[in-house]
């Protein structure tokens, strides 16, 4: 486990390295002064408090990439969660997901989303593979590029999560 936090760590520090460079580069060949920026890309990290455990409730990870469309307040994209009781057993979760904005901004505000994927429960010396789907309702606060989005989410095979997500924003200008 200790492998894989570390591996998520080494890949979130590389893509927000390189993420600050190309922002610098842009921010220096912006010459018109009528450009807007608008964000395509989120990248964040979270923390969840879920139900994702056959005994007790477990604490998570969560690793989180998001792409809005530009022509409508939709956002697609993936996430992992890693959960833990920490008494027995692990949960590591991968899903697509698929949000709407609404009440707010394009891209920023209340959303809902559904999430669509596969869990992976490892105990007892053993794998087992389930359907994951689920329903997941936050508000993102833009912050510049960056944002903080607090959620909660139900679906099956957990029965809940409560959590909060925090990541950088990446995009262009119109």
């Amino acid at each position: 486990m200790k492998k894989l936090n570390v591996l998520i760590l080494l890949l979130f520090m590389i893509a927000v390295t390189n993420i600050f460079a190309q922002e610098e580069n842009a921010a220096q060949n912006n010459t018109a002064p009528n450009k807007t920026a608008y964000y395509l890309i989120g990248l964040g990290l979270g923390a969840e408090f879920n139900m994702n455990s056959r005994e007790m409730f477990a604490g998570g990870a969560l690793l989180n990439f998001d792409f809005n469309l530009p022509m409508a307040p939709i956002a697609v994209g993936v996430t992992g969660t890693v959960s833990s009781n920490f008494a027995e057993g692990l949960v590591v979760e991968a899903s697509a997901l698929f949000r709407w904005y609404f009440l707010g901004k394009k891209w920023s505000g209340f959303f809902a989303q559904a999430d669509v994927g596969a869990v992976f429960i490892f105990e007892e010396d053993e794998t087992k593979p389930m359907f994951m789907g689920g329903l997941k309702a936050g508000y993102r606060f833009p912050l510049g590029m960056f944002y903080v989005e607090p959620y909660g989410r139900v679906g099956y095979p957990f029965m809940f999560g409560i959590g909060v997500l925090a990541g950088i924003r990446i995009g262009g200008e119109k």
